[in-house]
C-alpha cells in the first residue's frame, strides 16, 4: 500500500534540507576560501560546494530520465550498490570529485542563485510527481522517486556538516527532522552491509563492535 502520509513527509524533509543547504552555502568564509581546501581529502572547497548542490540539482536531472520499467531498490539498498568501495583515489570516487568541480566552475555566486532556483523549481514540482513516481539514478540505478530523496537527504546534511567543518565552524545546527531522517537511513545501510546483530552491538556493546558497521562511508 502506497503511503501518501510519509511520502509528503519526506518530500517536505528534502526540500527543507536543501533549504538549509542554501543558508550553509551563502556564507562569505566559503566565497573567501573557495580555492583553497575543504575538510575532506582530495576535495577543494569549491568541489565540496558543487557536490552539495548536485545533492538537489540531480533529483532534477534524474526526474527527466526516461521512466524505467524495472523494480525500484530501497534507500539503504541504493548505498550498498552505489558506493561500493571506500577508496578515495578509485574511479568512483573521483568521478565524484570531479563533477563537484564541475558544478562549482560557475563561481560561489552563481552556484548559490543555481541552488537557490533548482530549490524554487523542485518546490512546485516534487508536489505534482506521483507517489509511486520511479526514476534512474546514479550507476543505473533504478529507486523511487521517495527513496532517491531519502538518499540526498543523507547527501546534503552530511556535506552541510563538511562544508561547515570546512570554514570552522564546528557547531553547526543542522535542521532536526532532516538530520533524524539521514541518520536512520544510514543505520538502515548498516543493516545491509552487515546485518542487524553487528549493527545492535556498535550501538550498545561497543567492545564487539569488531567491523565497525556503523561506519558506512
Amino acid at each position: 500500500m502506497i503511503d501518501h502520509e510519509k511520502s509528503n513527509h519526506v518530500r517536505a524533509t528534502f526540500l527543507e534540507a536543501a533549504r538549509s543547504a542554501r543558508n550553509v552555502l551563502d556564507d562569505g568564509r566559503i566565497a573567501e576560501l573557495w580555492d583553497g581546501p575543504s575538510a575532506l581529502a582530495e576535495f577543494s572547497l569549491r568541489g565540496l560546494a558543487g557536490h552539495l548542490v548536485r545533492g538537489v540539482t540531480s533529483v532534477e536531472d534524474y526526474l527527466n530520465n526516461p521512466l524505467p520499467s524495472e523494480a525500484p531498490i530501497t534507500a539503504a539498498e541504493y548505498y550498498v550498490a552505489a558506493v561500493d568501495t571506500q577508496d578515495i583515489f578509485s574511479p568512483l570516487h573521483a568521478g565524484v570529485r570531479q563533477r563537484g568541480e564541475d558544478m562549482a566552475r560557475v563561481g560561489h555566486s552563481q552556484l548559490l542563485q543555481n541552488l537557490g532556483a533548482a530549490i524554487d523549481r523542485l518546490t512546485h514540482r516534487l508536489p505534482e510527481e506521483p507517489v509511486d513516481r520511479v526514476m534512474r539514478v546514479f550507476r543505473d540505478l533504478v529507486t523511487t522517486l521517495d527513496g532517491y530523496l531519502e538518499t540526498r537527504i543523507v547527501e546534503l546534511v552530511v556535506h552541510m556538516d563538511d562544508l561547515a567543518i570546512s570554514i570552522g565552524k564546528i557547531d553547526i545546527k543542522l535542521p532536526e527532522v532532516p538530520l533524524s531522517s539521514a541518520i536512520a537511513t544510514l543505520i538502515d545501510v548498516g543493516r545491509h552491509r552487515h546485518g542487524d546483530l553487528a549493527v545492535l552491538r556498535a550501538l550498545s556493546r561497543r567492545e564487539r563492535d569488531e567491523i565497525q558497521a556503523l561506519r558506512i562511508f
